[in-house]
């Protein structure tokens, strides 16, 4: 009996060719941003887009809601639904962190 497999095909970029993108709250004194004392997160995406929807992957706050906000990854503290919340802007590759 012949077996079937079925792939998925996505274009992707390769990694090292990905540019590096920083985000950062637009509002330095927003409670809502997850690293007290780092002003802005760096990462590799494809986009502006890809790199603010990994930081909210990355950063849910509170992943489960509340009680008074049950919804899944939407809890006081979330940047989900605020998109001016976060700045995201194209940098370069950040350097290595001291020991």
């Amino acid at each position: 009996m012949p077996i079937a497999a079925v792939f998925r095909v996505t274009e992707t970029r390769d990694p090292a060719t990905m540019p590096w993108y920083a985000v950062r709250p637009r509002d330095e004194a927003d409670p809502r941003w997850p690293l007290p004392g780092k002003p802005e997160i760096v990462l590799k995406a494809e986009d502006p887009t890809e790199a603010r929807a990994k930081f909210e992957d990355a950063y849910p706050s509170q992943p489960f809601g509340s009680p008074a906000v049950p919804v899944p990854n939407a809890g006081p503290g979330s940047f989900r639904g605020d998109p001016d919340a976060l700045v995201v802007s194209e940098t370069g590759e950040p350097s290595a962190p001291r020991a």
